[in-house]
């Protein structure tokens, strides 16, 4: 027999734990604690499911029916009502969550894993920069791969590296939103199979390089560093000249990495790009300017202006841009050395390809090559200081001119 309205409000009124049928499977359920419920049973491939319908202080007992027989024609259509409704709940999700939502989502959950928080603050800044002006409010479901190749062309051959992290980034987002089920189909921002079709590959696009000085102007450059700019940023610019280390490398330096008196800073695998470990062999001139900084803060060997901090990743940019070089990068100083030590020295490439920490070689060399040539290294990372704050020769007439005269 049908249920009434009456019935319906003695049964909640009651709130006597069981189930009443109505007919046709739909029950209304008192729980335990006495809270009301609509329920569908239904049979779908010889299974018995059950389906909840609502509270029966949401849904009216015309409103119960209504969803009963909604999900009773399904299921003699052989869908399960319970199926269809979760891919309905999915696709509503998926409208409503955009791309930055997402991406915000897959960098909170992977933060943790990262090797250091700067990782964190790239993804930000190259999804910000290029990605969310043109996919960042579109629902993950709905990306195509023009959308990704909107994002991508204007940068695939100007800047390859930068890039090609970009789609990366864009096919982990994406893959994580397939994983959720707020996306099906084939990722868009997949390279192989689908945007190696595309776009041209790495080797064939512009390579991208950091701007640098050339080395001749360094000893020019250095002894403006040393006389126009005396903070704490100037001589964080200078060690890292004379170190040819990476920014961060340096800003992130804890004084703990240091051992003065053997003039050796040994920098942990995990603040390295290759995840290995790497001694840098201090200069005289870089042991000095170490020395006139002890004791500005605790931990950070260059403290930044907020407690526990180091000092920004832009600090040194603005040394250069103060000093009128805004069109150079900090980074370009890398470059800068190694054009001199193949140019002005003698010392074999390894040398200097160590010195820079960049990994050589095949896995057969590495197997033998055990040490990491720490006293040749010492040796030329001498060299480098020597040139880099002696005074530039004044009174040398340049070749060229000799020549023309």
């Amino acid at each position: 027999m049908a249920l009434t309205t009456k019935q319906v409000d003695k049964l909640i009124r009651d709130a006597r734990p069981g189930a009443t049928a109505d007919g046709d499977g739909l029950y209304l359920k008192v729980g335990p604690t006495g809270a009301t419920s609509w329920q569908f049973r239904f049979q779908i491939d010889g299974k018995r499911r059950m389906m909840g319908l609502g509270a029966c202080s949401v849904l009216t007992l015309a409103e119960a029916r209504e969803k009963a027989a909604e999900a009773r024609k399904l299921a003699k259509q052989g869908k399960d009502p319970l199926e269809v409704r979760k891919a309905a709940e999915v696709a509503e999700k998926a409208a409503a969550t955009t791309f930055k939502d997402a991406a915000l989502e897959y960098i909170e959950a992977h933060r943790g894993s990262w090797r250091n928080a700067k990782h964190g603050q790239q993804w930000e800044n190259t999804l910000a920069q290029y990605v969310y002006p043109k996919l960042g409010d579109k629902s993950v479901g709905e990306i195509s791969t023009d959308d990704v190749l909107g994002a991508l062309k204007p940068i695939w051959t100007a800047k390859p590296e930068t890039a090609n992290r970009v789609r990366n980034r864009i096919e982990l987002v994406l893959d994580a939103a397939r994983a959720k089920g707020l996306a099906t189909g084939i990722n868009p921002a997949a390279w192989r199979g689908h945007l190696d079709k595309l776009l041209p590959k790495r080797s064939k696009a512009s390579r991208e390089h950091h701007a640098a000085m050339d080395y001749r102007d360094v000893p020019s450059f250095y002894k403006r560093l040393t006389t126009e700019r005396h903070s704490l940023s100037s001589v964080a610019l200078q060690v890292t000249i004379l170190t040819a280390c990476r920014t961060s490398e340096v800003l992130l330096a804890t004084w703990d990495e240091f051992d003065l008196a053997n003039r050796l800073w040994t920098i942990p695998g995990e603040r390295m790009k290759a995840g290995n470990p790497h001694r840098v062999p201090l200069s005289e001139a870089a042991l000095a300017l170490l020395n006139t900084i002890i004791g500005k803060g605790e931990g950070y060997v260059f403290p930044g202006a907020k407690a526990g901090k180091p000092l920004s990743n832009m600090a040194m940019t603005m040394v250069l841009r103060k000093l009128g070089l805004g069109d150079l990068t900090v980074h370009g100083f890398r470059s800068t050395f190694r054009d001199w030590a193949a140019e002005e020295t003698h010392y074999p490439n390894i040398v200097a390809e160590q010195a820079l920490a960049h990994t050589v070689g095949n896995a057969v060399e590495a197997a033998y090559r055990r040490g990491d040539l720490l006293e040749k290294r010492r040796a030329l990372m001498a060299d480098w200081a020597s040139y880099c704050v002696t005074k530039p020769a004044e009174n040398v007439i340049p070749i060229g001119s000799m020549a023309a005269a």
